[in-house]
């Protein structure tokens, strides 16, 4: 059920709110000892918002837009009131006296708070093993990854814990995830969606998005998490526009770029290069004109990125001293032994090993070889992505070089792990609007996703096309028997 036919039914009475809270609920116990996408459960507070909404209907007063949706958010996005840990023992037992702009527009809006996911340490992987409160699993198959860092929010969307999810997106971390767990996951355009609340990653990267199971739920989120924000200074003023008023606009004529650099990828299974390239003819068929589109430096923004956001991540991280707030180790003789000590013992191996990076490739002596070269070469990626749109309308690529692996898989080659985002990592280099959707499966039954990607604030555009091709694929009517998605 979708987000306008949820609307339809509270309206009329056929269902309440409370019910489809405690639908969700359940379906929350009976499933989330094998997916582990949550890492807090918020009962009470679910069927408060639930109860609230109820009331509100049989008052006669007019719904808010998601009165009653029952929501799931990624717990790096602060929630007054309600434990913020990042997935790591350093935020283990923080409470944040704020909300988060974006949570609070949805609970303006009616949305019912099921509780927070869980999410790879601060954001850094790309498979939700490097939570310190153990991994989530896939829901298609719970011996694979649902992909990170966002995993918790996509499964737990895939599993039908929730109506949908919140996730943030640094360098794929809505995309990739989506792909591997059969949904639809969207990063709008950087400043589109306000930063304030969400626990910095690399804060010129990260943005906000929605995971959904249809085009049409994610632009409902969108049209409410959107917007601009005097909290938060890289906020666009742009004015809203209606983006489930664009779902239907017709596409006959639009060009797809198809990006010669990612079909010729590092690792790209074959079996993920046919279903995209079925995709982009589906395209074709609805009356799309299929363009191949180089960007040459496409394939460069996994080195970028990895310059950029770890050295980003080194400033952002350095607050946690064990002084103020966060984690703080017992038995140091000293400020510096305290500090030294905090910061070791409350940060895991994976964002330690991205702190290090950072703060070398920032040293004296270092930073212009390679923090400069790195925001060079960013430019010179978004002059690729210029030139692109100046002759297609859309580009098309995989979304993952494959579908999801098993545990452990990367675990002992940090450069492995770090190629799943390889096809997601440039439009956030570029600042642009992307969107994941399923396009269909491998031989072991596991979801493929295709990747869309718009010029900035074109999310009209993104949504209009993506909703055609689902509507017109229908490829989760085609999904495999056996998997634990309802």
């Amino acid at each position: 059920m979708g987000i306008a036919e949820w609307r339809e039914q509270l309206n009329s009475g056929d269902v309440s709110a409370r019910e489809l809270t405690d639908h969700h609920l359940s379906r929350i116990e009976a499933v989330e000892p094998g997916v582990h996408a949550f890492t807090e459960i918020t009962v009470e507070r679910a069927r408060a918002d639930a109860d609230r909404i109820d009331a509100l209907r049989a008052s006669g007063a007019a719904l808010p837009p998601l009165a009653g949706v029952p929501l799931a958010i990624k717990d790096n996005l602060c929630t007054r009131g309600i434990r913020t840990t990042c997935s790591s023992r350093m935020l283990e037992n923080f409470v944040p006296p704020y909300e988060s702009t974006v949570t609070d527009r949805l609970w303006q809006s009616g949305a019912v708070l099921l509780g927070k996911t869980n999410l790879d340490e601060f954001a850094m992987g790309s498979s939700t093993e490097t939570s310190a409160f153990g991994p989530s699993r896939n829901p298609w198959n719970t011996e694979k990854v649902p992909g990170g860092s966002s995993g918790g929010s996509a499964a737990a969307v895939a599993a039908g814990e929730c109506m949908a999810s919140l996730g943030s997106d640094t360098g794929g971390s809505i995309r990739q995830p989506a792909a591997f767990c059969g949904v639809v996951g969207l990063k709008p355009t950087y400043g589109r969606v306000s930063r304030y609340g969400l626990v910095a990653f690399a804060s010129s990267l990260d943005q906000v998005g929605p995971f959904t199971t249809s085009v049409a739920d994610a632009a409902e989120l969108l049209q409410v998490i959107a917007g601009e924000d005097p909290r938060d200074s890289t906020c666009l003023r742009a004015p809203v526009p209606d983006y489930r008023a664009a779902l239907t606009q017709p596409v006959a004529g639009l060009r797809v770029g198809l990006v010669r650099e990612c079909f010729e990828a590092e690792g790209l299974s074959p079996e993920v290069k046919a279903s995209v390239m079925a995709a982009a003819h589906q395209l074709q068929a609805l009356g799309c004109e299929l363009v191949d589109v180089s960007c040459p430096r496409f394939n460069d923004g996994i080195a970028t990125y990895y310059v950029i956001a770890p050295s980003e991540a080194s400033a952002n991280l350095a607050r946690y001293d064990g002084v103020k707030y966060g984690f703080r180790a017992d038995e140091a003789n000293s400020l510096a032994e305290m500090t030294a000590r905090s910061r070791a013992e409350g940060f895991g191996d994976e964002v330690k090993r991205r702190i290090l990076i950072g703060t070398y490739a920032l040293s004296a002596g270092y930073v212009d070889a390679y923090y400069k070269k790195a925001q060079q070469v960013r430019t010179l990626i978004r002059r690729d992505f210029d030139r692109a749109f100046g002759s297609v309308d859309v580009l098309l690529t995989p979304t993952s070089p494959t579908t999801a692996f098993g545990f452990g898989a990367h675990s002992e080659d940090p450069l492995a792990m770090y190629l799943a985002d390889l096809l997601t990592i440039p439009a956030n280099m570029a600042g642009l609007p992307a969107i994941s959707l399923p396009c269909g499966f491998d031989g072991s039954g596991l979801p493929i996703g295709v990747q869309l990607i718009t010029g900035v604030l074109e999310e009209e555009r993104l949504l209009q096309v993506a909703y055609h091709y689902e509507q017109a694929a229908r490829v989760m009517e085609t999904r495999p028997q056996a998997a634990l998605v309802p």
